[in-house]
């Protein structure tokens, strides 16, 4: 079966912005389904694409409707993703054949997305944080699958860095590995999601969009395989208190391996936990993060159209 046979729909908006070589930002769709709570979700998810509208670009959130992979959504799709009652999977790379075969309704993780991005056209994709190495991973080898399919997708991915649940020297070890390119935007320090400082630097830097443009423009120059990631930081302002998230973060992980909680179901518990135990605190944190990256995301796409 060729790419023909598959059933991909791709926004009438966005199909003219990329055939005229206009910016379009590529968005993630777990963060509606499985990342907030309805009804904020749906909200929230409005107020991303916002987010791209007001840098100069079209927001294509991405997700699978009744089998049928969307590229760009209604108003009336973005509720079906935020509503509990769809029924809607989680899907990663390894899930999309499945999800396809069985006509699901399903949210796109960040692997998922910069696959079927890169598929439509699209080179530029915002997220919050990426997925990465867990901790313990020596014995239980748990790895996101975001690593190995952002070392063969040619995309720049806007993001957070890493959430600091996961082991972040080792997802930085891996990044290296794959020859996927971290960027720090206005920071020589590798964010860390609900912090702006994970305690790990960055080899390259840039300050501007257009600098962090040119390092796309350059990479698809030379046809290097890998994504390039520009990690952004929340603000310091808007960052979780460190205090409080090291407390959070040392219990949620005494209380994971209290209830005997291994392998992926330990991430969708740790960031529960912090959701819990921070008074909603840290959700707070993602929402303000992903708009962030949202805008940062629009204006690098609009600059590398000049």
């Amino acid at each position: 079966m060729s790419i023909d046979q598959v059933r991909l729909e791709i926004h009438p908006e966005v199909k003219e912005t990329l055939a005229r070589g206009g910016a379009v930002v590529a968005l993630e769709s777990t963060i509606i389904s499985h990342g907030l709570p309805s009804p904020r979700n749906v909200v929230v998810a409005a107020q991303i694409e916002q987010n791209v509208r007001d840098g100069g670009a079209i927001p294509a959130t991405i997700a699978i409707i009744g089998g049928v992979v969307k590229v760009g959504l209604s108003p009336a799709e973005l509720e079906i993703l935020g509503d509990p009652a769809s029924d809607v999977v989680k899907v990663s790379t390894r899930d999309l054949g499945p999800v396809l075969a069985a006509g699901k309704n399903g949210a796109t993780t960040v692997s998922a997305t910069s696959h079927i991005a890169h598929l439509a056209g699209i080179k530029y994709f915002a997220t919050g944080g990426l997925g990465g190495v867990h901790r313990g991973a020596q014995e239980t080898y748990d790895e996101s699958a975001d690593l190995v399919t952002l070392a063969r997708t040619p995309i720049t991915v806007v993001c957070a860095g890493v959430k600091s649940i996961l082991d972040v020297a080792a997802t930085l070890e891996r990044l290296e590995t794959l020859g996927v390119t971290v960027v720090g935007f206005g920071t020589d320090a590798f964010p860390g999601f609900y912090r702006a400082d994970s305690g790990y630097g960055v080899t390259w830097r840039v300050d501007t969009a257009a600098q962090a443009a040119a390092i796309g423009t350059q990479r698809d120059a030379i046809r290097a395989p890998g994504a390039v990631i520009i990690a952004q930081p929340v603000s310091e302002a808007d960052q979780l208190d460190l205090e409080l998230h090291d407390r959070v973060l040392t219990q949620g992980l005494a209380a994971a391996t209290s209830a005997h909680i291994v392998g992926k179901d330990v991430t969708p518990f740790l960031l529960d936990w912090f959701h819990t135990q921070t008074n909603d605190q840290s959700l707070e944190v993602n929402v303000t993060l992903i708009n962030a990256n949202a805008r940062l995301a629009a204006q690098i796409a609009v600059a590398a159209t000049k």
